[in-house]
């Protein structure tokens, strides 16, 4: 438990010492809520550091670097939310802001609070700053690489776009419970875009890894060319592509990044405040088959490494490993404090929130179908006219229907068995419950996205993880320009 003693320090140094805060200034704070008759309350510090590099044109054409903190403060008194926050992290902004969040009770209750030993985890991700493990020449080179490798993969490449960014995420929680905790996470992202034009059309394909991680993760020398080839590659077959077929009929999901489909048409519906208010399509199903007895939907937050995992929640729960479907059945949703205290439920890790400046929600940490029986190759085989859907662009969802609409980036004919053509212009039409019944077969393949998810929910955007193996549903409408 040393490194998380040294995470606690860390934040330590960099939040409260600056602003001469202890813990005794820490306990005044807490009892200031508890002047009035409240259930819970809460001081949330953060700093985030984020820097990011744009190329266009094998040139660096933008940059930035941004240093952001602050102070929430929140107070709960059943359904009722006291919030306030402020960019000045300094002892009378946190007492002002104390004493704006608990006025939502009248009632006096003026109880001590004091804190206890810090919580402490082994931490799932270093600590370190990964905006410094690179210098910044070493950085342009890599995107330059990019662009270099992009172009020199295929001569219709007409334009070629990259990004490189990191950000360093420290914060530090107190609440009235007398639990103290702290996290520092790191994120990294870079990505390519590349077009190819050739007659008079456009098409484009992108490439991305990222993780909570250091720049280190990306030294490989030939990582820039597999990615730059990627890229490449999808435009390539998105121009060889003919326009997809319109109908109901069988569909087969790639591994990895098509589990968005399960995060958004599924994920989001089995969050607490959906489900507390009664406004998902899963609401008051617990114990009842919501899916094919071949799937089972996990969310787990304490994966080692991964872009949505956390050492605690923005609540400072730790995270961890929620089975929420098993085996089809439903067995409960994903919580925060409020909704979790409200419903009678136990806290899951999923108390999340943009940043100090917003109210924490229940929300998806690496979110994935778990793996079946069956080899891939055995799941295509079996489909005899349909469409092999590899990758989407985009898509949305309706949480209090389960209806949802998305958009392939790169899909396929099954013919006869077979991968067959490449197509285009193919949108997946359905309801979230519904596609989990048609399920039929579940692979072997079990693969993540490559650590460059990011959900956005009332208008706040986390870093999230999505996976999936191989899966076979039996019936999805397909929309597509022709028959």
């Amino acid at each position: 438990m040393d490194k998380a003693k040294e995470n606690m320090q860390q934040v330590r140094r960099q939040l409260l010492e600056p602003a001469a805060m202890d813990d005794a200034f820490l306990d005044e704070a807490l009892g200031a809520l508890y002047q009035r008759s409240i259930d819970f309350g809460e001081l949330y510090f953060e700093r985030l550091v984020h820097e990011s590099f744009y190329l266009e044109e094998g040139i660096i054409k933008a940059g930035s670097y941004d240093i952001d903190q602050g102070v929430g403060i929140r107070a709960l008194a059943g359904e009722k939310t006291g919030f306030a926050y402020s960019d000045v992290i300094d002892k009378k902004s946190v007492l002002d802001a104390c004493a704006a969040a608990r006025s939502i009770s009248a009632g006096h209750n003026a109880q001590r609070v004091q804190v206890r030993t810090a919580s402490v985890r082994e931490p799932l991700y270093v600590a370190d700053n990964p905006i410094l493990s690179w210098e910044r020449e070493r950085k342009t080179a890599f995107l330059q690489a990019l662009d270099q490798a992009a172009r020199a993969a295929d001569p219709r490449v007409s334009q070629v776009t990259a990004n490189l960014s990191a950000s360093h995420k420290m914060f530090l929680l107190a609440s009235t419970d007398g639990r103290l905790c702290a996290d520092v996470k790191p994120v990294i992202h870079v990505s390519v875009t590349a077009v190819l034009e050739q007659e008079g059309r456009r098409e484009s394909g992108f490439a991305a890894r990222g993780g909570a991680c250091l720049f280190d993760a990306l030294s490989d020398p030939t990582l820039p060319a597999e990615l730059a080839h990627e890229a490449v590659r999808i435009a390539a077959v998105n121009l060889a592509a003919r326009q997809g077929p319109a109908g109901t009929m069988p569909v087969v999901l790639g591994s990895g990044w098509p589990g968005v489909l399960i995060h958004e048409a599924v994920g989001h519906g089995l969050e607490g405040d959906f489900n507390r208010v009664g406004s998902s399509a899963f609401s008051g199903k617990v114990g009842q088959q919501v899916a094919s007895s071949c799937c089972s939907v996990v969310d787990d937050g304490s994966m080692a490494g991964r872009r949505g995992s956390l050492n605690f929640d923005d609540e400072g729960t730790p995270g961890q490993r929620n089975v929420l479907i098993e085996n089809g059945i439903l067995k409960g949703y994903m919580q925060d404090r409020q909704n979790a205290a409200l419903m009678g439920a136990d806290l899951t890790g999923n108390g999340r929130r943009q940043d100090y400046s917003c109210l924490p929600l229940p929300r998806m940490t690496n979110t994935y179908l778990m793996p079946g029986q069956y080899d891939p190759a055995e799941i295509i085989s079996s489909v005899e006219h349909g469409i092999y859907a590899v990758n989407f662009s985009g898509g949305q969802v309706d949480i209090t229907s389960g209806r949802f609409v998305f958009c392939t980036s790169e899909a396929y004919l099954i013919e006869h068995g077979k991968v067959g053509a490449p197509i285009k212009g193919v949108t997946l039409i359905g309801n979230g419950p519904e596609v989990m019944r048609q399920i039929s077969m579940v692979g072997n393949d079990l693969a993540f996205d490559q650590g460059i998810g990011v959900c956005g929910k009332a208008g706040q955007s986390v870093p999230v993880g999505i996976g999936q193996p191989t899966v076979r549903a039996d019936a999805i409408t397909v929309g597509g320009a022709g028959a």
